[in-house]
Formats: structure tokens, sequence, C-alpha cells
């Protein structure tokens, strides 16, 4: 079986509500012989997400720990239905990988259509580099406007692991994603949106769904490190 060796959904400590500090999910990503994370603690709109200053700071942090690379990101809150983010420009532009969400904590749910207009948006975003967890029965859209917007901007969709258990619903929507972005040749990503580093890794919803819809290898961005980060250096300068 296919091993997808790259996780771009890791939440530390400083997300409040989750319960590993980096060096922890670094550490059981090299037991699981993982190549490389992304840590991407939520936005400043989550209710005990960290201060912006967590996110400027990140270039403290090593490239590698126990042999593992570490993308410096974050999982930004869509904040209104014209797809504005919780995080300025600023701090955006200093990031490797930035993932963008719904949450309905963060913004009440709308109409399809606003919800196609804001993931459009959010597209179009020159700092985002996927479109997070899109899957949420709380937020439907067009999902061949959404995904063609994708591929037309060279983005990633993200096929998020934890959905199916926080986000009920969300097993028949991703799979539909995941076949259409098979036939529309849109590439995806791969996240545990672990909250505590056995989590890490963890991947088993996304590889029955991959099987069942025949995913191509080539779409998916997580068989190696080496593989996204060429994608990600195509697109920014990244610290790694």
């Amino acid at each position: 079986m296919l091993k997808y060796l790259v996780d771009t959904h890791c939440h530390s400590v400083a997300t409040g509500h989750a319960y590993s500090t980096i060096q922890e999910l670094a550490e059981q990503a090299s037991k699981k012989n993982m190549e490389m994370i992304a840590i991407t603690d939520h936005g400043v709109a989550m209710v005990d997400a960290p201060h912006y200053w967590h996110f400027g700071n990140m270039k403290i942090l090593p490239s590698e720990i126990y042999g593992v690379k570490i993308l410096k990101g974050v999982e930004a809150n869509i904040i209104d239905m014209e797809g504005n983010l919780d995080m300025p420009e600023e701090y955006l532009c200093r990031l490797d990988w930035v993932i963008a969400s719904f949450h309905d904590v963060c913004i009440e749910p709308g109409t399809v259509e606003q919800h196609t207009h804001a993931w459009i948006k959010v597209i179009e975003n020159k700092y985002v580099d996927a479109i997070g967890h899109s899957g949420n029965p709380v937020f439907t859209y067009h999902y061949d406007e959404v995904l063609r917007c994708v591929k037309d901007n060279d983005k990633l969709v993200e096929i998020n692991n934890h959905s199916f258990s926080s986000r009920p619903g969300s097993e028949e929507n991703c799979k539909l994603i995941a076949q259409k972005c098979k036939e529309m040749g849109v590439k995806v990503v791969v996240g545990s949106d672990a909250h505590i580093s056995f989590d890490v890794g963890k991947f088993d919803k996304v590889y029955e769904i991959f099987k069942e819809v025949n995913m191509p290898e080539e779409l998916v961005m997580n068989t190696s490190a080496q593989k996204l980060l060429d994608y990600l250096r195509k697109r920014k300068n990244i610290s790694i």
C-alpha cells in the first residue's frame, strides 16, 4: 500500500484544545518513519488560538526535529463570506504552509452560494496553499466550481482524516470531493488534523476513500517530502 510520508495538518499545544508540543509531534512522526509534518495551529479568531506572535516567531523553529522536516504554518480561519482570513498578510507571507478553513465557531454558516463565493476568494489569495476539511456538511458548496478554481490556481484540496469523527456527515462529501478531484486532475493533500501527537500520520479513513475512488498517486502530494517541497518552492520562498 502506498504510504503518505507527510502530514500537512498538525496542532501543537499552542492551540488551546490540542495537547502535544511541537517536539512531541515530531517525535511521534519520527517513530512512524514520516519525512515531514506541518505545524498548523489555529488562526487568531479561534477562541483558544495563539497570539499573532506565535506565528511571527516560528522562524526560531528548527527545520528538522528528530530527522523530521518541519513546515511552519497555520490553519487560518475564514471570517466572512468574502473569503477574508483572520491572519494578516504580514504574517502569512512568513509561513511555509497556509491552510484556510471554515469553522462554525468563527463564522456563521450561510448558503451554498455564499460558501462557494468565499472558497473562490480564499483560493485566489496568493498566500493560501490548501483549502481545509471542505467536506464539512455545515459549509456545503458547489464542488465543480470551487475545484475548477483550485486547479486553475494550482492550489490543493485537503482530505482531512479527523473530519470523519469530528464533523458528522463528512464522509460522503469527502468521497465525492476525492472522486471529482481525480476526474478533474486536482491535486490533494492528506491531513490527520492531529490534536495529540499519537494521531500524527493517522490517515486510515482517507486511505479507504482513496482506495475506493482509485486516486492516482501523482495527484497526492504527501507521498514524499520532496514532492510537496518542490510544489511549494514553485510558489513561494520557504524556510526549509
